[in-house]
């Protein structure tokens, strides 16, 4: 046989092994039968998968595969080897939650695709299909020439039919100077750029879709980053070398999940991020303690305090013990104090090297503070801002740990305020670079932060952090986090937060896991005209409810509090800690309800909010516990209430209620509505 007569006969048989393999894809459906997700490989030997909805497909063929610095791509020329499927259905219980059992009932395919031509090389994808969407993920074993990897690109793709689907998408900008703290947009799919996960779409038959990631572990986040028109590809955050991740064989990636609900209402219901994330690694954590806190914070942002040293710091003695008798009078469990510390005088964005974790001001007497605070039964909250100087801040963090420790704190807000990409860090050559605050390094470093947080029972709150993956399932002591436009833009943003941001983040940024929003300010008409809280007075109370977090803030002025004693009841009353969380109604930001039972307790709890557009809701209260009667108390809306003009116009009301009732409220603009349900 000649040459070129050999070479077409391998091209040939080459190409029917494609072909044999794309004519009988590997397919895995849901529990409930209505999400299959197939794999295969396309005339190339290109390894991708598809989605279908009853039937239907809503996710076109994506490629999957990796690219490497010095070894071949895992790109085409590839043939699936073996397939094989399993079920799995259990349910696991959380020592703190947004629900205390959760089950985990999903079906799973493991695709193994090997080099069909060309250089020796295979790789596995394992996929999870739960009912309420699916996660998949890549596992390459050991291989001869992988050994050590430098991955350069990753090619899963996410595709969506925005021209037959008319895709409407919520999204923030990806890789830009501000992290996660940006206004959400509301915009075509089309017009999506790059963007952080988790994004949001809504397809035309009303179907909802999010596209975020789970178990980021030692491995870079990514963004989505539309190539062509529908096609995003997940954009790994690199290194400052350009490397996007560095690792070896064996290894496994995060999962690259999508939730799937046929409503938005319904993606509130979903566990999918947790349930792909492993068990407790920490042990015994009764020492992770969910609670409300107040804090030295608010009066910094309204410029009433100050962090750094002078006339008008705020993290004195006095003003702490202050705060604490503020928590002990009215059931708060602790006292964040920020300022504490040496390195806040100056522009303390950029000084990062200057923080000493262990050496206070003058005027604040750390051990005074926290004895005070446990002859209250309050425990102070600690506080390490480190401005993204991770070279300077983790050299001095297991003293740090073990100084608070030694104290009794069991929380510490951590912070990392700087640019996006402007972490620093020291090499081990001693060369000072600089790293985005979620690529490969400052993922590890978190996981750094929490493992010696832990030996110390303490447990994090991060601000600028990595966005949330569900690491809290793995970590119990991740106890909440920021990642996200906060409170804080509502004191000095520009603009300030809208009305209808906080009816979007329930349905985007909260699919992800708990945030740190900083809550409860009831002074309404702010320190200048630029800037104040465009809600109603009822639409704050009701973010105790509507936006989770274990740890929750009392964030205005105890002062404050004192010109709203009614408003402020709500506050004391609602728990962090739940039995149960239902989504009830709502519209990506537009309005939304959500209801929780609060743990080892019969109570039920309901909070309610709307955009710039009064509305009324009637919801059922079917979530109750049957056969049970309950009274209810109602903080919503006065019939004079507007956000502008009226902010404060509250009414509070009793009603009896059961199961079979309907709750009907009316919501002002920028309005909301709380609730608790106590059983008679």
């Amino acid at each position: 046989m000649k040459p070129t007569a050999r070479r077409a006969s391998f091209l040939f048989a080459t190409l029917l092994v494609a072909m044999t393999a794309a004519a009988q894809p590997a397919a895995v459906r849901s529990p409930d039968g209505q999400t299959t997700v197939t794999l295969d490989v396309d005339k190339n030997g290109s390894p991708r998968y598809a989605v279908a909805r009853n039937g239907v497909e809503i996710m076109p063929a994506g490629f999957l595969g990796m690219r490497f610095q010095s070894q071949p791509a895992f790109d085409d020329g590839f043939r699936v080897v073996n397939a094989s499927t399993s079920n799995h259905d259990e349910t696991w219980e959380q020592p703190w939650g947004e629900r205390r059992y959760v089950r985990d009932r999903h079906n799973e395919l493991l695709v193994s695709f090997e080099s069909a031509r060309g250089a020796a090389r295979k790789f596995n994808v394992r996929v999870r299909v739960f009912d309420d969407g699916f996660g998949f993920r890549y596992e390459v074993p050991e291989q001869p020439g992988y050994g050590a990897v430098n991955i350069t690109d990753e090619l899963t793709e996410f595709r969506l039919d925005d021209a037959k689907q008319q895709i409407t998408a919520w999204w923030i900008p990806g890789r830009r100077w501000n992290r996660y703290e940006y206004l959400y947009h509301s915009t075509r799919l089309a017009d999506v750029p790059m963007a952080h996960t988790p994004m949001t779409v809504r397809l035309a038959d009303g179907t909802h879709l999010s596209f975020h990631e789970a178990a980021l572990v030692d491995y870079a986040a990514y963004v989505l980053d539309q190539r062509r028109p529908g096609t995003f590809r997940t954009s790994l955050t690199p290194w400052s070398d350009g490397i996007r991740v560095k690792t070896h064989t064996p290894f496994k990636t995060p999962w690259r999940t999508v939730q799937i609900a046929p409503n938005a209402a319904a993606l509130l219901n979903s566990s999918l991020i947790l349930n792909l994330n492993e068990p407790n690694a920490l042990g015994d954590v009764s020492w992770v303690e969910p609670g409300k806190y107040v804090g030295i914070w608010w009066a910094m942002h309204i410029n009433k305090a100050t962090w750094g040293s002078g006339p008008k710091h705020g993290a004195t003695t006095a003003e702490t013990k202050r705060y604490i008798d503020f928590a002990a009078a009215n059931g708060f469990k602790g006292v964040l104090v920020e300022g504490w510390n040496v390195g806040w005088d100056g522009d303390w964005f950029y000084n990062g090297k200057l923080f000493k974790f262990m050496q206070p001001y003058p005027d604040f007497d750390l051990q005074a503070v926290t004895d005070y605070a446990r002859s209250k039964g309050v425990r102070l909250v600690g506080h390490h801002e480190t401005s993204a100087d991770v070279g300077n801040y983790e050299p001095q963090m297991p003293a740090a740990f073990a100084l608070y420790g030694s104290m009794g704190v069991r929380q510490v807000k951590t912070g990392y305020v700087a640019d996006a990409g402007d972490v620093r860090r020291i090499d081990g050559n001693g060369v000072e670079l600089h790293e985005w605050h979620d690529g490969q390094f400052q993922v590890n470093h978190h996981l750094r932060v929490l493992r010696e947080a832990a030996r110390h029972k303490i447990s994090i709150n991060a601000h600028e952090p990595v966005k949330d993956t569900g690491l809290r399932r793995t970590y119990p002591n991740w106890i909440s986090r920021e990642g996200a436009r906060g409170q804080e833009y509502n004191a000095w943003g520009n603009p300030v937060n809208p009305p209808e941001h906080v009816a979007i983040l329930p349905f985007t940024r909260m699919l992800a896991g708990p945030m740190d929003y900083t809550p409860g300010i009831v002074d309404l008409d702010g320190y200048d005209p630029k800037h104040r809280v465009q809600h109603t007075l009822a639409k704050e109370l009701s973010l105790y409810v509507v936006l989770y977090s274990p740890v929750q803030m009392a964030a205005d002025l105890p002062e404050n509090y004192a010109k709203h004693p009614d408003a402020f009841q709500f506050i004391k009353d609602v728990p962090t800690d739940w039995d149960e969380s239902v989504g009830l109604a709502g519209e990506v930001g537009d309005f939304v309800a959500v209801a929780r039972k609060q743990r080892g307790r019969p109570d039920w709890f309901l909070g309610a909010l709307t955009d710039e557009n009064p509305r009324r809701l009637s919801l059922k209260l079917d979530f109750l516990d049957p056969q049970v009667r309950y009274v209810a108390e109602i903080y919503h809306d006065g019939p004079q209430a507007d956000w502008k003009m009226r902010p404060y116009d509250l009414v509070i009301e009793k009603r009896h209620v059961s199961a079979a009732d309907t709750l009907d409220l009316a919501l002002a603009s920028s309005g909301g509505a709380a609730v608790r349900f106590k059983r008679e």
